[in-house]
């Protein structure tokens, strides 16, 4: 992650709606995803050296104990490089250091999404503590 810079912010909506697509989950809308960038409980997004969202994640959750991991995606130029494992693990560092004990976490993905799923965790589902 050499030019790339770990952050705990949204991407723009621009960069949110592009990186929805460019990675091949189910395109939206900006009346879809404005709501998105603003009602989550957490994000984290990877930039380039030009401040360009590359990759993105965030937790949908209640901030009591479901914490749904949701809008995992990496642009194709920047895949195969550890990104959303980076993202992952750092959105599930958050949810550990300030969920209540016995919050639940949850990987949501389109079906293209499901494969990279697998590979980071199994089962999809278990406590974040």
């Amino acid at each position: 992650m050499d030019d790339l810079r770990l952050e705990p912010l949204a991407p723009s909506l621009d960069d949110y709606l592009e990186l929805r697509r460019a990675s091949g989950l189910t395109p939206k809308r900006p009346d879809q995803g404005a709501p998105a960038l603003t009602n989550s409980w957490t994000w984290r997004r990877i930039t380039d050296a030009t401040g360009r969202s590359v990759a993105m994640g965030r937790v949908v959750g209640d901030g009591g104990w479901y914490f749904p991991i949701a809008d995992m995606a990496t642009r194709p130029s920047h895949q195969r490089r550890g990104l959303g494992r980076r993202i992952l693990e750092d959105l599930l560092a958050e949810i550990r250091a300030k969920a209540p004990e016995g919050a639940y976490v949850t990987l949501l993905a389109d079906p293209p999404g499901q494969r990279c799923i697998a590979a980071w965790a199994s089962p999809s589902r278990r406590r974040a503590r």
